[in-house]
């Protein structure tokens, strides 16, 4: 995970509406991929606010918006025009947590959030990158 929601789950109190996930972007992980977003019922746009079918190939975009009934964000790749940040390096930095039962989510760690958000540049990221950095 990416965004706010990483932030929450470094201390952020300042909520979010979306989740915004990062992945590799391994081609022969983008069947799995569609596969789990068909099985939550998201629909998928592009940039462009087209809508694209749920299938492997819209996961080789560079950036693939979704919706479904509880969720919503963007499901990034390394492809996306990250500007000088190395956002493949933030993947092997990312920490890992489990629930009890052993469902696994990665997020971010702060030092490569607070990069991404200070890039990023817009009001709230620079507000969110200054809270980070205070915890």
């Amino acid at each position: 995970m990416i965004g706010q929601v990483a932030g929450i789950l470094h201390g952020s109190a300042e909520l979010t509406g979306d989740l915004d996930l990062l992945w590799d972007g391994d081609q022969a992980q983008a069947e799995a991929l569609a596969a789990a977003f068909v099985a939550v019922g998201s629909r998928l746009i592009d940039d462009d606010g087209v809508p694209v079918p749920t299938s492997p190939d819209a996961f080789l975009l560079p950036k693939v918006q979704f919706e479904s009934d509880r969720v919503s964000g963007d499901c990034c790749t390394p492809a996306l025009p990250w500007g000088k940040l190395a956002v493949r390096d933030f993947l092997n930095r990312a920490h890992t947590t489990a629930d009890p039962d052993g469902f696994e989510v990665h997020y971010l760690c702060r030092a490569d959030l607070i990069r991404m958000r200070r890039a990023v540049g817009r009001p709230k990221d620079l507000r969110r990158a200054d809270e980070l950095e205070r915890l």
